[in-house]
């Protein structure tokens, strides 16, 4: 149970300094995930889907990437499961969670190869790249699969955010490829 008491005190921790960021920090976050990714498709010239999260309250939004990436968000089903689609034209739909996503009737999920690179949202994470998220666990059971782990995940928050000491870990957390703030590249 210490676990999940300390990842509680954790994430209420982190939520009270990432809701005192500037819109000008997100901002600087936004530029350096395009950084990123432009050097990424310098170095390997064809990419596929760039997958990014719906952003919630106070997360840095990076959904501007879709005026020049081809772009994929999640939609979370029942069990803690993890779907990736491509972000079209179509309208959005609220997913299991409530957060909008892809409709998902209408076409396939995407596959591990068909994405080169998967943006999420962090509350805090360490340089151990222990991620803390909200808890839901949909990342982690996503990367179990040792297909998607190799898809690179890269934590997108503000530097305020990065602890400075080691953030609980449990058994299920599965470490980050990288992170993203508005003062470094850390992939």
């Amino acid at each position: 149970m210490k676990i999940i008491e300390n990842k509680k005190l954790e994430r209420d921790t982190f939520r009270k300094l990432r809701d005192g960021i500037s819109l000008d920090q997100r901002e600087n976050v936004e530029k350096n995930v395009r950084l990123y990714i432009d050097s990424f498709v310098k170095e390997y010239k064809n990419i596929g889907y760039v997958a990014i999260y719906w952003p919630l309250k106070n997360e840095v939004d990076i959904r501007s990437l879709k005026k020049k990436f081809t772009l994929a968000l999640p939609r979370c089903k029942e069990k803690k499961e993890l779907l990736f689609y491509p972000w079209d034209e179509k309208p959005l739909t609220k997913d299991s969670e409530g957060i909008l996503s892809p409709n998902n009737s209408s076409s396939y999920s995407l596959s591990h190869s068909q994405i080169s690179m998967i943006f999420v949202p962090c509350l805090s994470v360490d340089k151990n790249l222990t991620r803390l998220g909200y808890g839901g666990g949909y990342f982690d059971k996503l990367r179990r699969d040792n297909d998607w782990r190799n898809v690179p995940c890269i934590g997108v928050l503000t530097s305020n955010c990065v602890s400075t000491i080691p953030l609980t870990r449990a058994e299920w957390d599965i470490p980050l490829s990288g992170f993203i703030t508005e003062k470094e590249i850390f992939v």
